[in-house]
């Protein structure tokens, strides 16, 4: 149904660019969001009244407030999908970062208040009178939430939108809220116990913030800066080394600024004697397929390793045995060695984990261990850390 509306509503969707696919699946979705959450507001805000239920009242201002989620999420994708700027040269994306953001505390700020009416109705409580009709009212909204929380979910991994994969777990969350005011109203008719309607109104509320909670922690992560996909890492690496004359990779660096505008580094480990213009239009071609298949703006930087003389690949080998024996979850890159008067200057970096911690105790071990094998060798250590 979907996608029969996309096609309604979304003119020449399957002709848009990512940028503006991404921008009219967003609106259309916020605009879908805004006209179901504001009928299931006025339905279950006009039961709750009737029926005195602090319970379905607190289920409809959850609506409302998905409503005005909806409304944020539309300013959000029409605020990231702007061009870039002199004032902001990556783009505007993050902006949708930040819709999310203010949606996860609208969220939170709703369900503290609806939390706050419900321990008053605990301690206060009235009996709530429930008629077939409205019952059935209720019921209604259940597979309507349960259709937006497909749609959103449908549409968020399609275009890689946060905000609309945030709204479908929101969904989710109100339809296991509305079916616990369901199931409250069902069992208050045959059990006499005012206060149960407080109880779950308090329990729906609390189902509204960690919601909430959950989209402002995931959103922050991404404003901060998570690790990248490793898919990702995995489909740049892949492509780098399928490039003609590069037979390492390492130094990958990779920088969100938003859905669609990834940024990233990296360098590729070729012979010191190649043809330099020959290279360097491989390099070129390297990244255009890149940004053309994954859609990530890349700079390739070329980094020269000796492959032709037998004393420093050998030299490199034992240097990378010696660091796999202190830890087999390392590796080198950037070796290089020069000749000083009485040894051997070994120049190479060491990739660690970020969580690994004794840097100087880790040069000493490598130190010691190479000068074991020949009293020449001066290791010149650098300690990279490796995010992938």
């Amino acid at each position: 149904m979907i996608n029969l509306l996309l096609k309604l509503f979304v003119h020449n969707n399957e002709q848009l660019s990512d940028g503006e696919k991404r921008i009219k699946y967003s609106v259309f979705a916020g605009a879908l969001g805004i006209v179901c959450n504001f009928v299931l507001f006025a339905l279950k805000f006009t039961v709750g009244s009737i029926m005195s239920s602090i319970a379905i009242v607190s289920d409809a201002f959850n609506n409302l407030s998905d409503m005005g989620s909806s409304v944020v999420a539309i300013i959000g994708a029409k605020l990231s999908g702007k061009k870039p700027d002199k004032e902001h040269p990556f783009g505007h994306g993050r902006v949708e970062y930040i819709s999310s953001l203010i949606v996860s505390f609208i969220i939170i700020l709703v369900g503290f208040e609806l939390l706050k009416s419900s321990v008053s109705k605990i301690f206060s409580p009235i009996t709530v009178s429930l008629s077939p009709v409205l019952l059935s009212i209720l019921c209604l909204s259940l597979p309507v939430k349960f259709w937006m929380y497909s749609y959103n979910k449908y549409l968020g991994r399609k275009i890689g939108s946060g905000t609309l994969l945030a709204a479908s777990r929101d969904s989710i969350n109100d339809v296991i809220a509305t079916g616990a005011v369901i199931l409250s109203a069902v069992v208050g008719k045959f059990v006499n116990f005012p206060p149960l309607d407080g109880i779950v109104g308090a329990i729906v509320s609390i189902i509204i913030m960690y919601s909430g909670f959950r989209i402002s922690v995931d959103t922050i992560g991404l404003l901060l800066g998570t690790a990248p996909d490793k898919k990702l890492i995995e489909g740049i690496r892949s492509r780098v080394l399928d490039a003609p004359g590069v037979s390492g990779v390492h130094d990958l660096i990779v920088h969100d600024y938003g859905p669609g505008r990834i940024l990233a580094s990296v360098h590729a480990e070729v012979p010191d004697d190649c043809d330099v213009v020959e290279i360097h239009e491989v390099i070129d071609d390297l990244e255009k397929r890149i940004e053309n298949e994954l859609g990530v703006h890349i700079v390739v930087h070329m980094d020269p390793i000796s492959v032709r003389c037998e004393q420093t690949a050998e030299i490199r080998e034992l240097v990378r045995s010696v660091v796999k024996e202190i830890d087999s979850g390392m590796d080198i890159h950037d070796f290089r060695m020069t000749d000083g008067t009485n040894n051997l200057n070994l120049i190479f970096d060491v990739e660690v984990s970020p969580e690994f911690s004794d840097i100087d105790g880790l040069k000493g071990k490598i130190t010691q261990k190479l000068t074991e094998k020949d009293e020449r060798f001066n290791a010149v250590i650098n300690v990279d850390f490796i995010y992938e």
